[in-house]
């Protein structure tokens, strides 16, 4: 499954009042594995931001004077996100900025096909996740990254590519987590395989026909298959029900 994890800065908080992008920050997941593919666009607003908008972002008129308007990267933009999965905190804002912005560019086109986004796009809103998952409790995205200890120390203020990227941490620690390894020379030099948690796999090299198959007792199926509901729950599907054709672990 193809998600894009997403996050905008605005000139204020309504866009019926006006209000505009000026920066969007996007990373890429396939099945739950960060791609590296990424887009970033600060955008010229067209109008002048907020003051109160200034003390969260740190975005002033100066920075985004010589930046392209929407209308020139709303292709671009679209191309990146269409079909997906948008994960994005407080969905509803961005989602509402993004509507409004392609509206106005459907005007300019004369014809309607960039809008809304739902109709082309899921929207997963993380806020209303860590709602359910943790009711009564502060969901702001640094609550998360303290709850699930992911280090945003350098998140000063915000920035929407900065917080896409933390909120991918976040998304991922609250649906089940992502195993990541990496090779590093002197654990290829001894037939290792580590990561930066600590995880390490042996290598063995064996002989052909000596390999030792060995099948799974019922309390370990059962155990496999709590495990596989639970990340079902979490995360409203799993990627080994693809593998294995249905969904029950065999």
């Amino acid at each position: 499954m193809r998600q894009i994890i997403l996050d905008t800065e605005t000139t204020g908080i309504d866009p019926r009042d006006g209000h505009r992008m000026i920066e969007i920050g996007a990373v890429e997941m396939l099945n739950r594995r960060l791609t590296g593919n990424t887009y970033h666009q600060y955008i010229n607003p067209e109008r002048e931001i907020d003051p109160e908008a200034i003390a969260v972002h740190g975005i002033t008129n100066e920075d985004v004077a010589d930046k392209p308007r929407f209308g020139d990267i709303a292709e671009e933009f679209w191309a990146f996100i269409e079909g997906a999965e948008l994960v994005i905190h407080n969905a509803p804002f961005d989602v509402g900025f993004m509507d409004h912005e392609f509206r106005l560019f459907n005007r300019q086109l004369g014809e309607s096909r960039f809008a809304p986004v739902a109709d082309h796009c899921r929207i997963l809103d993380t806020l209303q996740l860590a709602r359910d998952k943790h009711p009564g409790q502060r969901n702001s995205l640094d609550a998360l990254c303290k709850r699930y200890e992911i280090d945003n120390g350098h998140r000063v203020l915000h920035g929407a590519l900065l917080d896409a990227e933390i909120l991918a941490d976040v998304y991922l620690a609250m649906t089940g987590g992502q195993t990541a390894l990496s090779l590093d020379a002197a654990a290829a030099r001894e037939g290792q395989a580590s990561d930066p948690g600590g995880l390490s796999i042996r290598r063995l090299t064996l002989e052909p026909g000596r390999l030792r198959i060995t099948t799974p007792d019922d309390d370990e199926l059962a155990a496999h298959r709590a495990k596989l509901a639970g990340i079902r729950e979490a995360a409203g599907e799993c990627q080994w029900d693809r593998l294995v054709g249905d969904g029950e672990a065999s």
